[in-house]
């Protein structure tokens, strides 16, 4: 089972036996364990597979956790074109910084679940009608639902 936390604007997403990819919200630096990642690669890290991938100056990451697909977005300021929706591909797990610019960005990736940052994230929350209570951590269950995105709303 895959846990999902907030601690201090760091979000991070473990297992408990393997690595722990870790998000910055403020410096919008994402880690493996220690390892930033800060360049265009593909590799695994204690059984992840993580591919980053640079498209208009900006990087995404993609990883692959047991199977499943997490994806992480730290800006919102990149055109949509197939290239970049290929690379995205069937999303598990969608971490995104919210704000307006991004709902295209959202609209356009079919995610099981979503797990919105950044200072629009309440506003994002409520047009989709998701009023959710915020949580310090969440514990993902791998079996989505097919007809519908879940949200998570963590406390910052």
């Amino acid at each position: 089972m895959i846990e999902i936390n907030n601690k201090a604007g760091i979000i991070s997403v473990s297992d408990g036996s393997k690595a722990t990819i870790a998000l910055d919200t403020n410096s919008l630096e994402v880690k493996i364990d220690n390892l930033n990642v800060v360049h265009a690669w593909e590799f695994e890290k204690s059984w992840i597979l993580l591919e980053v991938k640079s498209y208009n100056n900006n990087l995404f990451y993609s990883f692959t956790i047991d199977s499943k697909h997490l994806v992480i977005i730290t800006n919102d300021t990149f055109e949509l074109k197939e290239e970049i929706l290929s690379f995205f591909g069937d999303v598990d797990v969608l971490i995104i910084k919210w704000s307006k610019e991004s709902a295209k960005i959202f609209e356009n990736i079919e995610a099981r679940m979503v797990v919105p940052y950044w200072d629009w994230k309440s506003t994002f929350l409520t047009t989709l009608w998701q009023h959710i209570d915020e949580v310090s951590s969440y514990k993902v269950k791998w079996e989505f639902s097919i007809d519908s995105t879940e949200f998570i709303n963590l406390a910052q």
